[in-house]
């Protein structure tokens, strides 16, 4: 009989994590760390690695930190070449490394939304050209792309977000449909509204108590009635990492607490 958790086992594999120093990024490197991968991780500050390190560290985990841009392809492939060294090649590359502004599209300016675009969806696409040939020569490797909610709804001064992350889906899409007859699968987590640094703002307290209307908003608009977790990305990368996936290519895992699914409640 086949012993199903062992198609989750990540045991012997390298996971590279991109911005995996806190939040999102670093929910899915210890997830991917319980299942047995080797963690290698980016930031681009020394003040956040640090921080990452001793975090990792609490934790149990021996994650390795590297230094890059990674919209700089000259230091991308430095990171892997150097990562190969360590720790072995990458099996695992989650492009998670991302940032939003959010600015009214008619006063946003040009180089903010490019770098938005740079950062959410072009460094997914040098990240991923890096480490592509190394897994066609060895037919093998997964890619997850962190997309959004984004990929799918536009929302009021989110464009350069959501155009990124739209294209981030169709980038997902392709990479399946070039690569996968070399036993490579592309897919995507779309996280939902996720309680992170990044979100805080849209959940802090008003002056008199009540909640953010934001967050008023969210919790009406999702069926669990909550914010979700870092912790609750954790199983859909293992499980897109894991040979339990190996036909799955080119899909969008939306965990969202079924906010796509649901067109909200009735006044």
């Amino acid at each position: 009989m086949m012993d199903i958790m062992k198609k989750f086992s990540l045991e012997g594999k390298t996971a590279l994590v991109t911005g995996g120093a806190y939040g999102i990024g670093f929910a899915i490197a210890e997830g991917l760390a319980a299942a047995g991968a080797k963690i290698a991780f980016n930031c681009r500050g020394e003040k956040h690695m640090e921080q990452a390190l001793a975090d990792y560290q609490a934790k149990g985990i021996d994650a390795h930190g590297y230094f890059c841009d990674v919209t700089k392809e000259d230091e991308v492939t430095a990171m892997i070449a150097k990562i190969e060294k360590d720790l072995g090649p990458v099996d695992i590359l989650v492009n998670n490394a991302g940032i939003i502004k959010r600015i009214p599209m008619t006063q946003m300016k040009v180089e903010e939304f490019r770098e938005v675009v740079d950062i959410d969806l072009t460094a997914p696409f040098i990240m991923a050209k890096a480490v592509l040939p190394g897994m066609m020569e060895r037919r093998r490797g997964k890619i997850i792309n962190i997309c959004s909610m984004m990929s799918e709804l536009g929302r009021e001064t989110v464009s350069a977000y959501a155009s990124a992350k739209g294209g981030l889906k169709m980038l997902t899409r392709n990479i399946a449909s070039e690569y996968g007859a070399f036993n490579i699968q592309c897919n995507g987590i779309g996280p939902g509204y996720i309680a992170t640094p990044q979100t805080a703002p849209l959940r802090e307290k008003q002056p008199d108590g009540s909640r953010h209307p934001f967050d008023s908003f969210i919790l009406a608009k999702t069926p669990a009635e909550r914010w979700g977790d870092p912790e609750d990305l954790m199983g859909a990368a293992v499980f897109l990492a894991s040979e339990a996936s190996d036909f799955v290519n080119g899909h969008i895992l939306y965990v969202d607490g079924g906010i796509l699914a649901y067109i909200g409640k009735q006044p």
